[in-house]
């Protein structure tokens, strides 16, 4: 693999000042609704090759070695029992954390995908932000309240993801990562998310709101080159403190130095709460 790579990247068509976002579930028939884009060739950096590794509170982001026990990453009782707290426990560890409530996660696989895999998605391809500065805090006040944990109302909180492979190396739709120091706040565009269940596909079945991201010719994007399964990527979608990383444009993109008939990628992402001390 080459240092850098130049591949497209699905931005927010310019003009809008909100957009919405319709998640159907696979079996329903019904194509997912997506914010208009459109594509600007941008240069990919692998972020194995700077000199100073990237730090979450400072990129918004870090590549890190995470052994795992896990062995079935499609079996939701596994995944439950054992990698929620495999994760919450390692990264407590890794970010010296007073605590971290996992509350979520999914999987993707374009392959497991559209043979129907309940459960499974397509890799993302939008440049967005899980949460903005209305939902991160009212997110994370639901959390609190869910796990029962109501006494770190105040403290220092965030949202971070765990992104691993499944399988390995990623090297056809790896996760391409902006640094939130190249991103300015003008370049997020709130967009309204409503997820959709089997039963009522015309409620959402819960709503929130996401940041689409628009171009900037200086964002910086990076990704891993070849990631294994015992790597992932931590990626900061919130945090409640001043003056560190925040919000952290990502998506997944086509590899054109992806050599043919490479295995087509799976990962799973984990969605965290960190509570400082």
């Amino acid at each position: 693999m080459t240092d850098t790579v130049t591949a497209a990247i699905a931005y927010l068509e310019p003009g809008a000042a909100r957009a919405q976002h319709l998640i159907y579930p696979p079996n329903s028939g019904r194509a997912l609704v997506r914010p208009p884009q459109v594509y600007h060739q941008c240069v990919i950096a692998d972020c194995r090759q700077l000199a100073t590794p990237p730090q979450v509170d400072e990129a918004g982001y870090a590549l890190l070695p995470a052994p795992t026990v896990v062995r079935d990453f499609y079996d939701e009782r596994e995944v439950r029992d054992v990698y929620y707290p495999e994760v919450a426990a390692w990264l407590a560890r890794t970010l010296g954390a007073l605590d971290v409530v996992v509350f979520d996660h999914n999987q993707r696989s374009a392959v497991r995908a559209a043979r129907g895999q309940p459960g499974v998605r397509a890799p993302v391809d939008a440049a967005h932000n899980d949460y903005t500065p209305a939902s991160g805090p009212r997110r994370a006040a639901e959390i609190l309240a869910d796990a029962g944990r109501p006494a770190y109302a105040d403290r220092r909180k965030a949202l971070i993801n765990v992104w691993r492979p499944i399988v390995g190396p990623v090297q056809d739709v790896p996760l391409a990562v902006c640094d939130a120091r190249s991103a300015a706040l003008a370049d997020f565009v709130p967009t309204d998310i409503h997820h959709f269940g089997e039963d009522d596909l015309e409620r959402p079945r819960h709503s929130g709101e996401i940041y689409s991201v628009a171009h900037n010719p200086g964002h910086r994007w990076f990704y891993a080159a070849d990631m294994r399964p015992d790597e992932v990527l931590l990626l900061k979608n919130w945090d409640s403190a001043p003056g560190v990383a925040s919000y952290t444009p990502h998506t997944g993109f086509r590899n054109p130095a992806a050599p043919p008939g490479t295995t087509p990628r799976e990962s799973i992402e984990v969605r965290t709460l960190v509570v400082y001390p």
